[in-house]
């Protein structure tokens, strides 16, 4: 004997009462299923016409345009993003023209000031080098002077000395000492 299903048999003293007699629906049904049966089909016929008028009533009342105007909003949303964006792209090309003449100027000004300072310089330079020049130009003349100065004395000494040898050896040779004039014009004669 089988064992009762503890799951589907309720305990002892529930409230609950098994059915005596109670079988399972086997009768056969007679008849065509009932959507097609001919005796309702005039009936069927106008429900769905009513039915597809009402939810074709309700598309074009409700649905279609909220649809409608929320395409129309996407594409006016679409169509004023692309003017900013054309907007925008062409503040950008402009500031880079802009950017680029600016570049340019700044290039061109250094270029004037780099050439400026070189010839501020170079003449700076210049001046100084000529100032030198002249400095060193008169300290040669200065040199110069001097070293004439100097020859000449250095000469007039020669002279002098050569005088006092002419006389002296003049003067062993002969046993005595010649005239100062004659000497003068013998030194004279051979300096020239």
């Amino acid at each position: 004997m089988a064992q009762p299903n503890p799951l589907t048999t309720p305990p002892p003293g529930a409230d609950t009462q098994i059915v005596p007699g109670h079988t399972e629906h086997t009768e056969a049904h007679t008849g065509a299923f009932p959507p097609f049966e001919s005796s309702g089909f005039l009936a069927q016929l106008i429900w769905l016409a009513l039915a597809f008028g009402l939810l074709y009533y309700l598309m074009d009342k409700i649905a279609l345009p909220r649809i409608q105007s929320i395409l129309h909003a996407r594409s006016e949303r679409l169509r004023a993003d692309l003017d900013q964006a054309q907007a925008m792209k062409a503040e950008a090309d402009a500031a880079g023209v802009a950017f680029e003449t600016a570049l340019r100027d700044a290039q061109g000004k250094a270029r004037d000031i780099a050439q400026t300072t070189r010839n501020a310089l170079a003449a700076e330079a210049e001046v100084k080098r000529k100032a030198l020049e002249a400095e060193l130009n008169a300290k040669i003349a200065a040199a110069e002077a001097t070293i004439r100065t100097r020859t000449e004395a250095a000469m007039g000494n020669v002279r002098a000395i050569a005088g006092e040898a002419a006389s002296a050896i003049v003067e062993r040779l002969t046993g005595q000492a010649p005239e100062r004039a004659s000497l003068d014009r013998a030194l004279d004669a051979t300096a020239h």
